[in-house]
């Protein structure tokens, strides 16, 4: 008897079974802030924000959220002398008021907010004097530069009755709001495992950043750059490519998982920190002195669903976030959510009766057709929805939301406890990897344990 490949034996069974496959295409709202944005905003209903940090992204959020109606950037601090004309040219404000010191935006009555986009380290500090002078904060993601210092944000910001929001946009993004609809409309049903997966393949990618040109010691206040990091001699480089090392940053964890472990804790409603996490990975392209991975891979334990995380600096490869369950697949993307209905039936007879002899199996095999077999014209339908959206990754729907609640006061979805959450995943992936062995989150003491 000649064997046909499982594959092909089902894929036979299918047509004899009269399945049919449809795919759909749908747009999503094309527009960044779905329609929400007004088109004039009076003079008094204003929000006037400080921009600290005019760096790579810095310099992104400055420019997006001056496109916004009715936000103004009215001063901006750096530690670096190059980005006061920065900010001033993005601005379009020859005399915009810059300094050297965040705080000079913090003591100024007439700023409602802060926009900051500083190296990780600096994260806790920036975030708890801004709470501590009244002044809602944007900050750009991972919350935190180790797992402790999530909690006095946290701290900090509902002592002071603060709005903080995390950087990890996507969460407003009509992608990911498609996809948590779906996910709790019971559309692929309970979860039962998480795919999250990210390679880039080049130097930017990997963190490999140009040093300005007039970088040093006249030009960057490094000594309170550093902030509570090892005290060592200026270095242009580290300034520059801070995210290769633990001092300053968080690695790929802190990089490029946070935001996939945030939108896939807004898709699923999960808030919470993983139960466990297992790493493994290493140096394995850009062997240039730093001492974050460049390859990082993770298995967590979400209250028993396994998560498993692919992150990589040498190998280019598609973002993924796939969702999986008894009823199918969510699979979302920058710029597309794909959703993959699965019957979970037999849609043929099993290809164990290949071991019956051959009046039994053709007996097994006439009764699972006579049971089956849908009547002709009532074929079922498999139906794959592939939704188009704006890219996840633009900042300014999430900005918009940010500056709507400091003028509302409502809530946010990434906020401190959201985005604290997120953080202490990245922290345990991290700790996981540099210790050598699976970490677990103690909830009682609020510490990473092994």
């Amino acid at each position: 008897m000649k064997r046909i490949p499982r594959r092909g034996f089902l894929q036979a069974g299918a047509f004899a079974a009269g399945s049919l496959v449809a795919a759909k295409e749908v747009m999503l709202d094309p527009s960044p802030m779905g329609g929400g944005a007004p088109q004039a905003v009076a003079p008094s209903d204003r929000v006037r924000f400080g921009m600290i940090g005019i760096g790579m992204q810095g310099s992104g959020l400055l420019g997006a959220s001056i496109q916004l109606p009715g936000i103004e950037c009215v001063g901006a601090a750096d530690l670096y002398d190059g980005r006061h004309l920065l900010a001033r040219q993005i601005t379009g404000k020859a005399d915009l008021p810059v300094s050297r010191r965040y705080h000079d935006l913090l003591e100024r009555k007439d700023i409602d907010c802060i926009v900051a986009a500083v190296p990780d380290h600096w994260h806790k500090r920036v975030v708890v004097d801004a709470c501590n002078a009244g002044k809602d904060i944007y900050c750009e993601k991972p919350m935190s530069h180790a797992a402790e210092q999530g909690f006095e944000m946290v701290e900090a910001a509902q002592r002071n009755d603060r709005i903080v929001q995390i950087g990890s946009q996507r969460v407003s993004s009509a992608l990911c709001a498609r996809a948590r609809e779906m996910y709790h409309s019971g559309a692929i049903g309970e979860v039962e495992n998480v795919e999250l997966s990210l390679g880039r393949n080049d130097p930017t990618g990997a963190w490999i950043y140009p040093p300005p040109f007039d970088a040093s010691p006249q030009t960057i206040d490094w000594e309170t750059w550093l902030n509570d990091a090892p005290k060592i001699p200026f270095d242009k480089y580290k300034f520059a490519r801070w995210r290769c090392f633990r001092e300053y940053g968080t690695g790929v964890g802190g990089d490029l998982m946070v935001h996939l472990i945030s939108g896939m804790m807004f898709t699923l409603g999960w808030n919470e920190a993983p139960r466990s996490a297992q790493a493994l990975g290493g140096i394995f392209r850009w062997k240039d002195g730093r001492n974050m991975p460049d390859i990082h891979t993770v298995l967590f334990d979400y209250h028993g669903i396994p998560v498993y995380v692919r992150l990589g600096l040498g190998t280019e490869t598609p973002e993924l976030a796939r969702f999986m369950g008894p009823k199918g697949i969510l699979d979302a993307g920058e710029f597309e959510l794909t959703y993959s209905p699965q019957a979970g039936v037999d849609t043929a007879p099993s290809y164990y009766a290949g071991g019956f002899p051959r009046e039994m199996r053709e007996q097994y095999e006439r009764e699972w057709h006579e049971k089956h077999d849908p009547k002709l014209g009532h074929e079922p339908m498999t139906e794959s929805t592939v939704y188009h959206g704006h890219d996840w990754d633009d900042v300014s729907p999430h900005l918009w939301n940010f500056f709507q609640a400091v003028k509302s006061r409502k809530p946010v979805t990434e906020d401190a406890v959201f985005g604290n959450h997120a953080a202490i995943a990245c922290h345990m992936a991290n700790q996981s990897y540099f210790r050598s062995k699976p970490v677990y989150w103690d909830e009682a003491s609020k510490t990473i344990k092994s």
